[in-house]
């Protein structure tokens, strides 16, 4: 402080013999370095600020390039027998895989498609719960970026698979209310249900959860919202410009929107805002002391994710054949199908993790599950089905039809109404799995009239 206060005078006393005495090449010759020594000291004054404001960033980033070396230093080396048994028999739930070859072998000897539709969907659950485990071990040697992708691609790639195969097979009507059905079972039944449970271990006071993040959350869920909206009221209103033709126009362009919008959600959450996902990332590693070491190593995570991917896109093709079939059988709409049977096989593995994640009071990772859940359909597996349907030339649009956008308009309302406070409770919990009851009931007695 005391030679910034001299240069300043300094440089005051210059000036005015300047304009005193009018020597002009001295005094130039004097002003000009007095003022160098003036941006000098003001460069390192923003140097010294600069590392005063971001001493918990460094730290944080120095801290996660030294877990991750150490991580790589203790990645174990299995054989293959030991990979299995960590893998594959390390988990009670794995007991239901052999339902999934069971299924194919039904699907083969009889004609009961009922039975086959009923195996398939026990036989998926365990590849969705070891899709995520797959996902968790090869994240621990990514950093969070990548392990937020990591996360953000698999974590509903069952849904992603079905909608694909039922695309291929020009099944436009159950990819999107096998995309819908998985939107409101994370913002109804998983989101209530961790309220529900939570608020029964913690039922003296309310959870508290960052309101911040859940506005962002219930805006991103308003814009899905919309974005489905207009085609459905631009049919329905039937004032195209060119009809047929600008309708499925205006959901292709929408969808493009959709996904920049996503991508910006993304970067949002993964680079402008680290040290929220950064803690969130610790705290989900602390939820059990082997968190903190990878069971597998990096290429055994790649070779299990590829495994389960695989089998579940065999399966989900025998799936996908059998809906009808299983509507027949069991007397019951293809769009309650759609909507709430195959949503919860699909959202099994995440419905547990939010459920365990609220038990523990770190609600903010539940709301991570269920409602960043619902904005990645919404956000970018909806857009991202109508982009590759395109691409297969099917007529995929965002009209969703006006029963279905009425309802998730409804229970995005809903959801908002309750994220709003901060705070969740038991009685929170249980009015959302009663407004998914309602949801599943009203599909029950629904009879599309435009399926196909």
């Amino acid at each position: 402080m005391r030679s910034q206060i001299s240069c300043t005078e300094l440089y005051l006393m210059f000036s005015n013999l300047v304009k005193s005495t009018g020597c002009c090449k001295v005094s130039s010759l004097m002003q000009a370095q007095v003022e160098m020594e003036l941006v000098n000291e003001v460069e390192l004054k923003s140097l010294l600020e600069q590392e005063t404001d971001s001493p918990q960033t460094n730290a944080a980033s120095l801290m996660e390039q030294g877990l991750h070396r150490e991580r790589r230093a203790k990645a174990p080396r299995n054989s293959v027998v030991q990979s299995f048994k960590i893998v594959i028999l390390s988990n009670k739930l794995n007991l239901l895989l052999p339902f999934g070859p069971s299924a194919i072998l039904v699907y083969y000897v009889t004609a009961n498609k009922g039975w086959f539709f009923l195996l398939s969907l026990v036989g998926i659950t365990p590849l969705a719960e070891r899709l995520g485990y797959a996902t968790e071990q090869l994240a621990c040697y990514t950093g969070s970026t990548v392990g937020g992708l990591l996360n953000a691609t698999f974590g509903n790639v069952i849904e992603l698979i079905i909608s694909i195969i039922a695309l291929k097979n020009g099944m436009i009507r159950v990819v999107q209310l096998t995309l819908l059905g998985s939107i409101l079972s994370n913002m109804l039944l998983v989101l209530g249900c961790a309220f529900f449970f939570g608020g029964l271990v913690f039922s003296r006071n309310d959870q508290v959860f960052d309101k911040g993040n859940a506005v962002v959350s219930s805006g991103m869920l308003l814009m899905a919202f919309m974005g489905l909206l207009f085609p459905t009221v631009l049919h329905y209103t039937q004032s195209e410009v060119h009809a047929g033709s600008s309708e499925l126009a205006l959901s292709r362009f929408i969808s493009c929107i959709m996904l920049v919008a996503y991508a910006a959600y993304i970067f949002f959450q993964l680079k402008s805002q680290p040290s929220v996902y950064t803690e969130e990332r610790n705290q989900n590693t602390e939820m059990s002391e082997d968190d903190e070491d990878p069971e597998i190593s990096k290429w055994e995570a790649i070779i299990w994710l590829s495994i389960f991917t695989a089998w579940v896109s065999i399966l989900s093709g025998y799936l996908v054949d059998a809906i009808e079939g299983a509507s027949v059988s069991w007397k019951i709409p293809i769009s309650f199908i759609s909507v709430i049977l195959l949503p919860i096989v699909g959202n099994a593995a995440e419905h547990a993790g939010a459920i365990m994640f609220a038990m523990k009071d770190k609600l903010d990772l539940s709301l991570g599950v269920a409602i960043g859940s619902s904005i990645q359909i919404s956000m970018f597996a909806v857009p991202f089905c109508v982009v590759i349907g395109w691409m297969m030339g099917a007529q995929m649009d965002l009209n969703f039809q006006l029963f279905e956008t009425a309802t998730l308009f409804i229970t995005v309302i809903v959801v908002a109404f309750f994220l709003q406070e901060g705070t969740s409770n038991y009685f929170k919990g249980l009015m959302l799995i009663l407004c998914y009851l309602i949801v599943a009931a009203s599909f029950f007695v629904h009879e599309d009239p435009h399926q196909g």
